[in-house]
C-alpha cells in the first residue's frame, strides 16, 4: 500500500474521465436507502478529496482519511478553494483512528483492491465496524476479478497530454491474484523540459466469496452487492461491483445513553 507520490500532482488530470458527480449521486442513494441522509460520513482512502468535496455539498460532514500526504494536499488545496468543512487525516487505513464514531464510511475508487492482504482486509473491517454507529453502513467498490484478467491483464495502457504523459503496464498474476502497476510518468517543468517519475503500485483481486468471508470475519452483516452504479446483481462481465455492509456489535441503546 504504498503511498503515490508524484503521481498525486497529475492524478486529476489523468482521472478527469471519471464522472465524480454520478458516482456520488449513486452513493447518496445508496446511503438514502439506508437511512443516512446526513451527518458525519468517512471517506476512507479519498485522495485528492473529489467525493469528500461532492458528499460535503450534499451536506454530509466529510472525513476524509489516506496514506498519501501529496495526495491530501491537493485535498486541502481544494477545501480552501471551497471553504467546505471537511477533515483530512493522514493515516493508513489498516490502522485508522478516529475521534468518535460515524454514520457510514464509503470507500471509491477501487481503494480496497489496494489492500493485497487478506488478514489486512479483514483488519480493515474489523476498524469499519469499530468506528461505525450501531446499524451504521460501510459501501465500498471493488474492481472485479474479471476485470484483471480480462481487461487489464498483461495490457499497457498509455495516455499523452500537454503538460503531462504516463504509461501504464499492467502485470497480473493468477496464481496470487495481483496485479502490478508500473507506472511511468513524464511531467513537463521550466523550459519545456519533461521529467520522468517510475512507481510502482499493486492491486488485488479478490472474489465476491471472499469479500462476503472477510466481512462476516470483521463481525459486519454482509447486505448487499450491486454491479457498479445499478441495482442489479454483478454480471459474470462486471468491471466494477459496490459491497453494502452494515456494522454488528454496539448495543444501539446504550450507545445513546454514554
Amino acid at each position: 500500500m504504498d503511498a503515490y507520490t508524484s503521481f498525486a500532482s497529475v492524478y486529476d488530470t489523468f482521472m478527469d474521465n471519471i464522472p465524480y458527480e454520478e458516482w456520488c449521486a449513486y452513493l447518496r442513494e445508496l446511503l438514502t436507502e439506508y437511512g443516512v441522509e446526513d451527518g458525519l460520513v468517512l471517506d476512507l482512502g479519498c485522495g485528492t478529496g473529489s467525493a469528500s468535496e461532492l458528499l460535503s455539498a450534499m451536506g454530509y460532514d466529510m472525513i476524509g482519511v489516506d496514506n498519501s500526504g501529496e495526495m491530501l494536499q491537493i485535498a486541502m488545496e481544494k477545501r480552501a478553494e471551497s471553504g467546505r468543512d471537511i477533515l483530512y487525516l493522514l493515516q493508513d487505513m489498516r490502522e485508522f483512528e478516529l475521534y468518535g464514531t460515524v454514520r457510514a464510511v464509503i470507500s471509491i475508487c477501487d481503494s480496497m483492491n489496494y489492500v493485497t492482504e487478506y488478514e489486512d482486509l479483514v483488519t480493515v473491517f474489523r476498524l469499519v465496524n469499530n468506528y461505525l454507529d450501531p446499524e451504521g453502513v460501510f459501501i465500498f467498490d471493488m474492481n472485479t476479478v474479471y476485470k484483471y484478467e480480462q481487461l487489464l491483464g498483461d495490457n499497457t495502457i498509455a495516455e499523452n497530454r500537454d503538460d503531462c504523459s504516463f504509461i501504464w503496464d499492467n502485470d497480473y498474476d493468477k496464481d496470487t491474484m495481483i496485479n502490478e502497476y508500473d507506472l511511468a510518468l513524464f511531467i513537463r517543468e521550466e523550459d519545456d523540459l519533461y521529467r520522468k517519475y517510475e512507481e510502482t503500485h499493486f492491486q488485488k483481486a479478490y472474489d465476491l466469496e471472499t469479500v462476503k468471508q472477510a466481512i462476516v470475519e470483521a463481525g459486519m452483516e454482509f447486505v448487499a452487492v450491486y454491479d457498479a452504479f445499478t441495482k442489479e446483481p454483478p454480471k459474470a462481465d462486471s468491471e466494477r461491483i459496490y459491497v453494502i455492509a452494515r456494522e454488528q456489535g454496539k448495543d444501539a441503546g446504550r450507545m445513546s445513553c454514554g
